[in-house]
């Protein structure tokens, strides 16, 4: 949402900020990177909360919000629950709606869970959806959105991955800036990949490491505690893996820049890797970003050693003849942000 923001200042359109602190910490790194001072912190961040107490918690907490400020529009981002919820609000004030990366679908509501519902919810109640691909306008239509209220736009982390790289990489561990040979750059968090699912990745990646002596596994571990169990146990002692907490998004961009290869369960990433340059493994069945493996940035690999292992092995290979090189970065040019500001003005 950042580029939004900043398109907003720019054009000259007031903008109130309002965070619901989900992830306290990786919510304030990010803030800072980008300069944003949040007008309404709703601070529903709870140990252990299910993705029902953030949903309640939101509606509860923003619907005064909206009242006291009242917005021509309010704008969601994505598919998490708290962007459903914040839909939900807008729906029952009777107020615009706009949907910032709408349209991605992996047409299985359990895969993954639950952002295949909240972003199919979205759109059932937004009047304005900012898709960033064909493919994901094309998805809206086939669900009977009407023209009028779909743009395609291009996805907004690219621009904010364009505002990132022009800025020196710096690294708060002196690990990540001293590392050497490469780097296998792996982030796992969704749910389904849970439990014995994330056991297979963890030991996919020591499969790797004794494949290939050169290469470092660097593996910021998300802060769910079924994340951090599992891999503290598969991984905790492997020498060539360095766990790191979750890293602040001008370090991550720059370590997927640097990185030979991704492995990621992150929809995020797979618009990321293509705008850095780097493919990316993506550990999942189905994805709601065709466009990345259409390019040839990503291919599918579930959450299978075996497939896991060989895919990697493939692409981490010295010389890989056999390889075509991926087409241009389907994810846009670093404009959205603006297309979504002059969109909005003109609807005014």
């Amino acid at each position: 949402m950042a580029p939004v923001i900043q398109a907003c200042a720019a054009a000259h359109v007031e903008c109130a900020v309002c965070v619901t602190a989900q992830h306290r910490q990786m919510l304030d790194q990010m803030l800072e990177v980008f300069g944003i001072r949040p007008d309404y912190d709703l601070n529903v961040m709870q140990e252990n909360q299910s993705p029902l107490t953030v949903a309640a918690r939101v509606m509860e907490s923003l619907a005064p919000v909206i009242a006291t400020s009242k917005p021509d529009w309010l704008l969601v981002q994505g598919d998490t629950t708290s962007a459903f919820a914040a839909a939900f609000v807008a729906y029952h004030q009777r107020m615009c709606l706009g949907h910032i990366e709408a349209g991605l679908r992996t047409r299985d509501k359990w895969q993954p869970f639950p952002e295949e519902m909240n972003r199919r919810l979205i759109s059932a109640v937004a009047d304005m959806n900012f898709a960033p691909t064909d493919g994901a306008a094309k998805s809206l239509r086939a669900e009977g959105v009407p023209e009028k209220n779909i743009l395609v736009t291009g996805n907004t982390v690219v621009d904010a991955l364009h505002t990132i790289l022009q800025r020196a990489p710096r690294y708060s561990d002196a690990k990540l800036q001293s590392l050497t040979g490469r780097i296998l750059l792996v982030t796992a968090h969704r749910r389904e990949n849970f439990g014995p699912p994330l056991q297979q990745i963890c030991l996919a990646i020591r499969d790797l490491l004794q494949q290939f002596p050169d290469v470092t596994a660097v593996f910021p571990v998300h802060p769910n505690p079924a994340v951090g169990e599992t891999v503290q146990r598969v991984l905790g002692k492997e020498p060539r893996v360095l766990l790191t907490p979750p890293l602040a998004y001008p370090e991550f961009v720059h370590l997927m820049k640097r990185a030979a290869l991704i492995l990621s369960d992150s929809g995020g990433v797979q618009e990321e890797a293509p705008s850095v340059g780097t493919r990316v493994l993506v550990m999942r069945d189905v994805t709601e970003r065709p466009e990345a493996v259409e390019s040839g940035w990503a291919r599918l690999v579930g959450a299978s050693r075996k497939e896991i292992v060989a895919g990697a092995a493939e692409w981490l290979q010295p010389l890989p003849t056999n390889l075509q090189r991926p087409g241009p970065n389907p994810f846009g040019d670093g404009k959205a942000g603006e297309r979504i500001v002059q969109a909005l003005l003109g609807s005014l």
